[in-house]
């Protein structure tokens, strides 16, 4: 009976182990590490948000320049500065993007598709002024990004 009991307590043992040694820690995310001085990114996909409303803001005063008025769509960007056709895409992995003309500017927003420490929502119009938002969608009024 002692024997039972002892190969009993060996096997829980060694069971408890293996489902110990599976079950992934729980870890934070990394801490993101700056692109440049200035960097107002809190993660890697927030920095690549950050930087497609940086090339559509270029993008806009090239058009402008060129043209007189801003472009009345994504589209209308591709060959100024570097913004490239496949920019035109809404969908960019972690964000989706709002574009809007207006009568003399536009706005462009980026929203998450989940709200967290690593993706803020955020804003720009032809005023260059990026705004952010922590849990609903950026807009001209959400606070300045600083």
């Amino acid at each position: 009976m002692k024997k039972a009991l002892a190969a009993i307590v060996v096997v829980v043992s060694a069971l408890s182990l293996l489902v110990t040694a599976q079950v992934p820690a729980q870890s934070q995310p990394p801490v993101y590490q700056p692109k440049f001085a200035g960097d107002k990114a809190h993660s890697d996909a927030e920095a690549a948000a950050l930087g497609y409303m940086r090339t559509v803001l270029v993008a806009e005063k090239l058009y402008k320049k060129k043209h007189g008025v801003y472009a009345h769509s994504l589209a209308s960007l591709v060959g100024n500065g570097s913004f490239t056709r496949r920019m035109t895409n809404t969908d960019r992995g972690d964000y989706m993007v709002s574009f809007r003309p207006k009568r003399e500017g536009y706005s462009l927003a980026l929203t998450p598709a989940q709200f967290d420490a690593q993706h803020r929502a955020f804003y720009v119009d032809e005023t260059g002024e990026f705004r952010y938002e922590v849990d609903k969608p950026a807009t001209a009024s959400s606070p300045l990004l600083k």
